[in-house]
């Protein structure tokens, strides 16, 4: 399945130091894992979950899910190694690169990891400012925003409409669809919060994202339904098509449906919403 094709609805982050962790993720409905060695792991445990990650990984049994690895930086002690570790595993999909600043920080994973596709974390100000190079990266297929990291170097409040974010979301965004990438928003802190995990998570959907990273299991029911196409917009969708399909045969450009106007940019996301539909079958087929 190419990467454009394959839902990032709900994206886990599960701690790479955790050995029961990594097991039940094997089970959990998310699109895609992020293996973290970077803040979920402490500066004493840095070497043997990196060692712990690689043989699990190594085994398979994720199934369709997408694993990415989030490594370190190459600003400590462990950020090369982790490179060279998972460079060559089978069982890693990609590499994300944290705290990305400039094009240049990817350049320099790509070159100890040149066959893994990267992606990027956009968390700092700088990196929001250079997510247009960043995001134009020839190795790169995704970008992942660290709101909580982003939040504290802008000096931001907490707020349930992220108003302060709103502009770096946007630019990263901008970014993302300008060069063609996957760009998933950043995480709800308060995993046992569903009314608050529902709110953020539609108004990421809303603003145009792929899907959301998420911090504990019991929250990726929730994104899944929520960045998956409702049974009214596939409803919708064919019924564009077929009346699109109906006017041209009678020689007309456009449609009328429900009162509205269809005309050939509405079938372009009609068609991409019930191959979204489709793709989130093919990989959970419970969902169909």
């Amino acid at each position: 399945m190419s990467i454009f094709q394959r839902p990032f609805r709900s994206v886990l982050y599960t701690p790479g130091s955790n050995a029961r962790a990594l097991e039940k993720a094997r089970e959990v409905a998310a699109d895609a894992l992020i293996f973290d060695l970077e803040d979920a792991v402490t500066p004493d445990e840095k070497d043997g979950a990196r060692d712990l990650l690689g043989r699990v990984l190594a085994e398979a049994g994720y199934g369709a899910r997408y694993r990415i690895v989030r490594m370190n930086g190459f600003d400590t002690d462990w950020g090369r190694r982790d490179a060279l570790t998972f460079a060559a595993n089978p069982g890693v999909d990609a590499l994300l690169v944290p705290k990305v600043s400039g094009p240049a920080d990817l350049d320099a994973v790509a070159a100890l990891a040149p066959a893994k596709p990267l992606w990027a974390m956009l968390e700092t100000a700088q990196g929001c400012l250079n997510a247009a190079a960043i995001a134009a990266h020839p190795g790169l297929e995704g970008l992942v925003i660290g709101t909580n990291d982003l939040a504290r170097e802008l000096g931001a409040r907490d707020r349930a409409d992220r108003l302060a974010l709103q502009p770096a979301l946007g630019l990263c965004l901008l970014a993302a669809r300008a060069a063609g990438r996957v760009i998933v928003d950043g995480v709800h802190n308060a995993f046992r919060d569903q009314a608050g995990l529902q709110a953020e998570a539609e108004q990421g959907r809303d603003l145009g994202f792929d899907g959301k990273t998420l911090i504990h299991p019991m929250q990726v029911h929730t994104v899944n339904a929520i960045f998956a196409p409702s049974a009214a917009e596939l409803d919708l969708a064919r019924r564009q098509i077929e009346a699109f399909a109906a006017a041209q045969k009678q020689g007309k450009g456009v449609a009328v449906l429900d009162g509205r106007i269809v005309e050939n940019l509405h079938i372009v996301t009609a068609r991409q919403t019930l191959a979204r539909a489709d793709a989130i079958a093919a990989m959970n087929p419970q969902e169909a």
